[in-house]
């Protein structure tokens, strides 16, 4: 296949997975199980999720070693791969991917061996885990947050997080429309000086709080984790349920990457403006 033959195809999925409904699992285990999923918002409530974020990005470059990602990318700096080759990178974040979901299954098979209680431990966990997926599949792509980008870098991964999280169709396409505006503002040097000029409102539609994503995760994991928390059945469930909580952020962040990446190498044209 022609380089430019597999970009177009890698564009034609991240299309998919943005058109594509979020939340058949956890819609079908909410259903089933609702009011067990109340017990255990008050198990773990939101500001343990929200904790748990803040602690995750706050140590986001002790989380994401980026030795690896040098060695297989063959590069000496991690920005190298913002223009090296968008198949070979794909190649990675599928590693990272595969890598994070055979973890959280791990866990969650713990996790859920021993019921309710389990989830005190597991929720946060997993909330690290897939704060820590999204900055590694960033990695691979060449994007990595330091202390020059952390606050704008931040508020990409937030957003991936949220999008991933997502209980509607048109709820994700207000997050996607989000991560487009901040890629943009980060390609064209804006942030900071919207930032510095005061633009709150515009950089207040582009920017997802910690409350905010906490609220949807707590949201998503209640409803998938409903059901494990029956002693002992827990484990196998627990083990899905990571899974494919997982899963989903990976995707999320491998196709909104992609998408940064294919925009800054003038593959694809932005679909929003700074001026929105």
């Amino acid at each position: 296949m022609k380089q430019s033959d597999y970009l177009m195809q890698q564009y034609a999925l991240i299309k998919a997975w943005e058109n594509e409904e979020p939340g058949v699992v956890s819609k079908t285990f909410g259903k089933l199980l609702s009011p067990v999923g109340k017990l255990i918002s008050v198990v773990v409530p939101e500001k343990v999720i929200e904790s748990a974020i803040n602690a995750a990005n706050a140590a986001a470059q002790y989380l994401t070693d980026t030795a690896d990602v040098l060695r297989d990318g063959n590069v000496e700096s991690i920005e190298e791969l913002r223009t090296k080759d968008l198949k070979l990178c794909d190649q990675m974040a599928d590693s990272v991917h595969n890598w994070a979901v055979g973890i959280a299954t791990a866990e969650g098979v713990a996790g859920g061996f021993v019921g309710l209680p389990g989830l005190a431990a597991d929720i946060p966990f997993i909330t690290t885990l897939a704060l820590r997926t999204i900055h590694k599949i960033g990695v691979c792509y060449g994007y990595v947050a330091d202390a020059s980008n952390a606050e704008e870098e931040k508020a990409f991964v937030l957003g991936v997080l949220a999008a991933a999280n997502a209980s509607t169709l048109g709820e994700k396409a207000s997050f996607i429309l989000g991560l487009k505006q901040i890629s943009l503002l980060i390609q064209r040097n804006a942030w900071k000086k919207l930032a510095e000029m005061g633009s709150a409102s515009f950089l207040a539609k582009s920017i997802v709080s910690v409350r905010q994503a906490a609220k949807l995760i707590g949201v998503n994991l209640t409803k998938r984790k409903a059901s494990q928390s029956i002693p002992f059945i827990g484990g196998a469930v627990g083990a899905a349920l990571n899974a494919s909580f997982i899963n989903d952020i990976a995707w999320a962040a491998r196709r909104s990457y992609q998408r940064r990446w294919l925009e800054e190498n003038k593959v694809i044209e932005p679909e929003t403006s700074v001026d929105e």
